[in-house]
């Protein structure tokens, strides 16, 4: 039975009616310091921790739950008769619910003017201890973390004329309080392992000597990238609005394993088309990690027709990313070819009535936005590669022109393009466009040359021309053998990184071919 409770949080969202609630079934409050302070203001009657010990707050609030009045009521374990008779013998009752949450520790180093002194000051001491306590008893014990909790535990309490809770609640509220103190713990860690040698001066370094990730389940999969493996999907604690783990399935079936990566890539191409022209409509479509069609167009409907123009038998049980809302003319044109995922910012109610008739197709709603992930991250054998992500978006005025002939402003336009759709296809790659609209891409080959072939081929089997085309190379041309294939093709002007050693050889060879080429100074290599 739940007779006394202690609440402590540095998140007050919720706190008084969740405290006016648990007084209003005469369970009795114990609060610390601002906690206890808000309480009383809201004219909830609350004993002060220091008040309950006997014992003052000291070192300017650094003890104040270190008690054994606070532990001991923590600890006890009230099925054990000894337990109970050291309680009694020392005067000390059980506190049977623990609300805390800790210093807003990772929020004060995240600040770019954080002392360390500041951030030690944010290190919480008392608190993580009584989670701890509370956690480990918890047959004993409810522990909440999170405000979420509240509504379910009061009615829990609410419910049982004891005002008990379940133990499978208990247990779940433990393992949260475990993960949050772990995670409160690892950032820390994080934190004072980023720092140099001059504690005081030095700049913090991004890669901690100890690197410490935190991500909860979203939901165990059916199998992994193949049917042997075993797999689950997991989601970081903090991930960025737009990230696409932050979807709303409004339809489908359940998401595999295959259908998330290659939704992630679809997804991250798609919306790094803003609205920087009239043509502000953005459809990609993906099929095995890679675009195999993207395309910019004045509506949805007709930025899909574009893309899929590109390859469509690769499009064939794709994913398909819009940047825009998906209304009824793109809804009808994207059901006359089978679909894995569809996934825009949001559906209209039309589209979305349309889009009903095919209950397979899973259906993603995403929130538009630009903010990428803090890092990127790829296992290997024993280790973790960690990366910043490749957030480099290249600006018209960052480009250098390297021929004699100067690209016409619509020739910039389609290289512009070009660049951005070939940094989201795996290399080495070579992208062919023309009025904002992929023509040929050729993806994830071992030479560049092979993958200006295929290029050539995708355009050839799509009967698409590529005469007056432009192409983009994710990285430099070793030799100018792949540039003669692509000139060969159609193109009329290249937009590539520079770099090689032979870029002379290479520049000689565009303007023997009376070709525009720039380098951009950014290779986008993707593995």
């Amino acid at each position: 039975m739940i007779k006394q409770a202690l609440l402590s949080v540095s998140d007050k969202s919720g706190i008084v009616e969740f405290a006016r609630a648990l007084s209003s079934l005469g369970i009795a409050i114990l609060s610390t310091g601002g906690t206890a302070k808000y309480l009383s203001e809201a004219g909830i009657a609350v004993t002060e921790v220091a008040d309950y010990t006997g014992f003052p707050e000291m070192l300017d609030g650094r003890v104040k739950t270190l008690h054994p009045k606070i532990h001991g009521g923590l600890l006890a374990r009230r099925d054990l008769p000894a337990h109970r008779a050291s309680l009694q013998e020392h005067d000390i009752a059980t506190i049977d619910l623990l609300v805390v949450n800790l210093y807003p520790f990772a929020q004060t180093v995240a600040r770019d003017d954080c002392t360390l002194a500041e951030a030690i000051e944010n290190i919480d001491i008392g608190g993580p201890a009584m989670l701890r306590s509370a956690a480990k008893n918890h047959r004993d014990v409810t522990v909440i973390v999170d405000p979420a909790d509240y509504t379910g535990v009061l009615d829990e309490i609410r419910a049982q004329a004891t005002h008990s809770v379940s133990y499978a609640t208990n247990f779940r509220l433990a393992t949260k309080a475990f993960a949050h103190t772990a995670q409160y713990d690892g950032a820390i860690t994080n934190y004072l392992s980023s720092l140099g040698e001059d504690l005081m001066h030095s700049t913090r370094n991004r890669y901690p000597a100890v690197l410490n990730l935190a991500f909860e389940k979203v939901q165990d999969l059916r199998y992994g990238e193949n049917p042997h493996q075993q797999a689950a999907f997991y989601r970081d604690l903090t991930p960025p609005d737009s990230a696409l783990a932050n979807y709303r399935q409004l339809q489908g079936k359940e998401l595999s394993y295959n259908n998330l990566a290659d939704a992630d890539a679809a997804w991250e191409c798609v919306r790094s088309f803003s609205a920087t022209s009239a043509e502000t409509y953005a459809c990609v479509i993906v099929k095995h990690a890679n675009p195999c069609g993207a395309a910019l167009a004045d509506s949805a409907a007709a930025a899909y027709g574009k893309a899929f123009q590109t390859d469509p038998a690769s499009a064939f049980g794709g994913i398909i990313a819009f940047n825009r809302e998906v209304d009824e003319a793109a809804a009808h044109a994207v059901l006359q070819q089978f679909v894995e995922v569809l996934i825009a910012p949001a559906f209209s109610n039309s589209a979305k009535q349309l889009l009903a008739g095919k209950q397979n197709m899973r259906v993603l709603e995403i929130p538009l936005g630009q903010t990428l992930n803090a890092f990127d991250l790829k296992r290997i054998g024993g280790g973790l590669l960690v990366q910043s992500p490749d957030a480099k978006n290249t600006q018209l005025h960052e480009l250098r022109v390297v021929t004699k002939r100067h690209p016409t402003p619509k020739e910039m336009d389609d290289l512009l393009f070009a660049w951005q759709v070939a940094k989201f296809v795996k290399s080495n790659t070579i992208v062919f466009c023309a009025q904002h609209m992929t023509l040929g891409i050729g993806a994830g080959q071992m030479s560049r040359i092979d993958a200006a072939r295929i290029a050539r081929i995708k355009a050839e089997n799509a009967n698409l021309s590529l005469a007056g085309c432009a192409a983009a190379s994710d990285a430099f041309f070793p030799f100018r053998d792949g540039l003669d294939v692509i000139v060969a093709a159609g193109t009329t002007c290249v937009i590539q990184p520079g770099g090689s050693v032979r870029d002379d050889e290479v520049i000689a060879a565009a303007d023997e071919h009376n070709i525009a080429m720039v380098f951009t100074g950014t290779r986008h290599f993707r593995h």
